[in-house]
């Protein structure tokens, strides 16, 4: 078959899904309507409200495999749907201080079960079984502002960790406490960050190297601590690290495991274009066990199960380090850049198999073709493993998300990944997305693999 064929074949919508989407974007206009009344009679600092809707259809075409393992991408040409469906309120208790809680449901699946590719191309999907949706408490916390000095600055619109028209000083302390994902402080990037929006692939969200606190669908609890002023803004955060890799249920006591987060963050303007940069520290204690301890135990025949991913130790110590920049270039363009790097001696505990991650992009405004509202964006990231970790995959060990049974040929997992979004209304987004993925898995005798995707985003 021909690519551009391929292509097509794979990011056609199933008609059932088209009917949902058409029947669930007529919700907005009457919300958005009734919600400009009560903003009027309600002051927007008091609480607010954000709902968003996203569908993700992604599929590939068959592509070759000389062999697969219980952790491979599949071969076979295969599409999935995702759904995600969020409502996020705000309600102001005191002075600086407001409590948000955010129910969501998520149902569907990732292609392949969310295995075989380190850098999953989408964000959206969480490792769970059961496709069917689910209704969770994904945010519930508390958030104080205090005051330290300087002038008062207008914060955004309201979102999910923000109430919109309240006034915060320039200088100050931020304490959030309670239910969270750390991605929603940390790691943050206007260019790429929010797979809903703009890149879909997991290695484009954040940091990939980071092995970030979170249960299996992205959320972990904890409390982050942070400063802010005009020369720099500082963050630390001390959250739980789940039981179980990648799992649902988290580990309470602190003594054996536990995620220490920091951050320092530095906004400029270069001939008054803005930018950003910021320098992310990790440490991680968790249950997680040992890539070269798991070999020797192979050769020395005292434990021939290569199991990581079981609670085996109280001294799983994972630590690295992330480098995030973002800078506007034009009135239509702006650049970001990535790099990330963990030990990699420790298995991955959270979020997905990268030892050292390389990623950079542009997003572009459509002006130049008189689509000021369109938004197209290109990308390219480059994922690794350490010496420990290669080798335990080529020794037939399987992580929670890779493992094809060998590993003989290693080769850096190269991604490319292009979006253009459409407004079809004020509050609905279409996007198709395109992904070329070598070396699925670190493995150099699969692939490549062509992946297509159309995404339909509501929010208001």
């Amino acid at each position: 078959m021909h690519p551009i064929n391929s292509l097509i074949t794979v990011i056609r919508l199933p008609g059932s899904l088209l009917t949902t989407l058409l029947l669930i974007a007529q919700i907005p206009f009457s919300f958005a309507q009734r919600g400009d009344t009560l903003n009027r009679i309600i002051p927007a600092e008091k609480w607010c409200y954000h709902f968003q809707f996203t569908a993700i259809d992604q599929g590939h075409p068959a592509f070759n495999s000389p062999y697969t393992g219980k952790n491979s991408f599949t071969p076979a040409a295969e599409d999935a749907l995702s759904v995600t469906s969020s409502l996020y309120l705000g309600v102001k208790l005191w002075k600086g201080a407001s409590i948000f809680v955010n129910p969501e449901i998520a149902g569907g699946r990732g292609m392949s079960s969310t295995l075989g590719i380190a850098g999953f191309p989408n964000g959206e999907t969480f490792r769970i079984g059961d496709p069917a949706p689910a209704l969770y408490l994904a945010r519930g916390f508390i958030r104080q502002h205090i005051a330290l000095g300087g002038n008062n600055t207008d914060t955004p619109d309201c979102s999910s960790t923000q109430l919109g028209g309240e006034c915060l000083p320039s200088r100050r302390l931020t304490i959030t406490a309670g239910k969270f994902s750390m991605a929603d402080i940390f790691d943050n990037n206007s260019v790429s960050h929010d797979p809903r929006k703009q890149f879909m692939n997991w290695a484009l969200m954040n940091n990939a190297a980071w092995d970030y606190p979170a249960n299996t669908r992205g959320y972990t609890e904890g409390v982050v601590i942070e400063y802010y002023s005009k020369a720099i803004i500082l963050r630390v955060a001390e959250t739980l690290m789940s039981k179980e890799a990648n799992g649902e249920v988290m580990e309470t006591d602190i003594t054996k495991s536990r995620g220490e987060t920091f951050e320092a963050e530095k906004d400029y303007k270069i001939k008054n274009r803005k930018g950003a940069v910021r320098l992310l520290l990790f440490h991680n204690l968790s249950h997680a066990g040992n890539y070269r301890t798991a070999i020797n135990n192979l050769l020395n025949r005292t434990d021939t199960t290569m199991n990581v991913n079981t609670v085996t130790t109280n001294e799983g110590n994972k630590y690295g380090f992330g480098i995030n920049a973002e800078q506007e270039l034009t009135d239509n363009v702006s650049a970001f850049f990535r790099y990330s790097w963990n030990d990699g001696h420790t298995a991955t505990w959270e979020f997905t198999e990268i030892d050292r991650s390389l990623s950079t992009g542009l997003q572009i405004k459509g002006s130049k073709w008189k689509r000021p509202n369109d938004m197209l964006g290109a990308a390219f990231l480059v994922n690794g493993l350490s010496k420990d970790h290669w080798d335990f995959l080529n020794y037939g060990g399987y992580g929670f998300m890779l493992g094809d049974g060998t590993l003989p040929h290693y080769g850096s997992e190269q991604i490319f990944e292009t979006y253009y979004s459409i407004p079809l209304a004020k509050t609905i987004w279409l996007s198709g997305d395109y992904q070329f993925v070598m070396n699925p898995g670190y493995n150099r005798e699969r692939g490549p693999i062509n992946v297509g995707a159309l995404r339909v985003h509501i929010e208001f």
